[in-house]
């Protein structure tokens, strides 16, 4: 039996193991992440959780950790339909919601609370702010985020290419002929998958200092709409597509931005369905700009899932 409780962030569903699961070894995240790539026991309650029938080809969600140190309150690692990913800011949002509503932390009713939560490119922070005992928004105050390369040639097009907890290529969709809108989206996918397996061995695709965060995660795809705002659909691991404006991808777009626009912007960032970020940068360091993102995390449900050993679906199946 697996508990759960389940958020979404701008439309994008978020899944909090909360219970069921054994421990996953390992002396950090980082290597707590690679334990539970390897191990089967682990992986088969990721499968479970995120395949058909109990989830689908776009759910995401995490296991909850022992942090790295006393300095956080949680340690996090984040999984998808393909795997485990090294960030995820829609899902720092949820967890700064997660913490406050069950208790986790002390939070102050009519201020701001920070959650500190260990994920596998760092230590972020959940900065949550409440009014009269509620909570009205969330700020995911992010690690250093910077430009790896521009214009890196790829399936006929150019992608700029950058960090923010994870790698992400961009591009805007009209270089495609294409825009950010649902009609889109299936040819967007296709692009996007392209686009990755492309840069697969492209040295853009390295983490400069440490393998375990290399390779492209998602392709950005985006909309000017107006000065500091952008409209955007992130399609990440194998074709999935981030229902909300993307957190990490959206610190990805402030690391190019702040090259582009005057000090002090702020970006308000779209997602294919709607819902919008409002992101800055809240510092620049030797390291990279640090980003700051602005949204909210609502709860949809708590759940508990189990496996009949006599199903032969087993832990499930994706069809994309």
């Amino acid at each position: 039996m697996i508990q759960t409780i389940d958020y979404h962030t701008g439309g994008e569903p978020f899944r909090i193991v909360v219970g069921g699961v054994g421990e996953i070894k390992g002396s950090s995240v980082l290597e707590r992440r690679a334990a539970a790539f390897a191990g089967e026991e682990i992986d088969r309650v990721r499968r479970l959780l995120c395949h058909e029938p109990r989830g689908h080809a776009d759910m995401y969600g995490c296991f909850l950790v022992p942090p790295d140190s006393p300095g956080a309150v949680l340690g996090v690692l984040f999984w998808h339909k393909d795997g485990y990913s090294t960030a995820c800011g829609h899902g720092t949002i949820a967890l700064g919601v997660h913490a406050v509503q069950e208790g986790l932390v002390e939070a102050d009713p009519d201020g701001t609370t920070d959650v500190v939560i260990d994920v596998p490119s760092g230590r972020v922070t959940a900065r949550v702010a409440m009014e009269g005992g509620e909570i009205t928004s969330v700020t995911f105050r992010n690690v250093p985020s910077y430009v790896i390369a521009r214009g890196v040639p790829v399936e006929g097009t150019a992608v700029d290419v950058s960090y923010g907890g994870a790698i992400y290529a961009s591009l805007p969709a009209a270089s495609l002929g294409l825009s950010v809108v649902p009609e889109h989206l299936t040819e967007l996918i296709a692009h996007g998958r392209r686009i990755k397996a492309a840069l697969a061995d492209h040295p853009a695709a390295r983490h400069p200092s440490d393998e375990r965060l290399s390779g492209i995660y998602g392709v950005i795809f985006y909309d000017e709409i107006g000065p500091a705002h952008q409209r955007n659909v992130t399609v990440f691991a194998d074709g999935e597509v981030d229902r909300s404006p993307c957190g990490s991808g959206t610190a990805a777009r402030l690391a190019l931005l702040a090259e582009e626009l005057p000090a002090g912007f702020t970006l308000t960032h779209d997602s294919i369905v709607g819902s919008s970020f409002r992101a800055w940068v809240a510092e620049t360091t030797a390291e990279g700009v640090i980003p700051e993102i602005e949204g909210m995390a609502y709860r949809t449900g708590r759940h508990s899932f189990e496996l009949d050993p006599r199903d032969p679906i087993g832990t499930g199946f994706t069809l994309r």
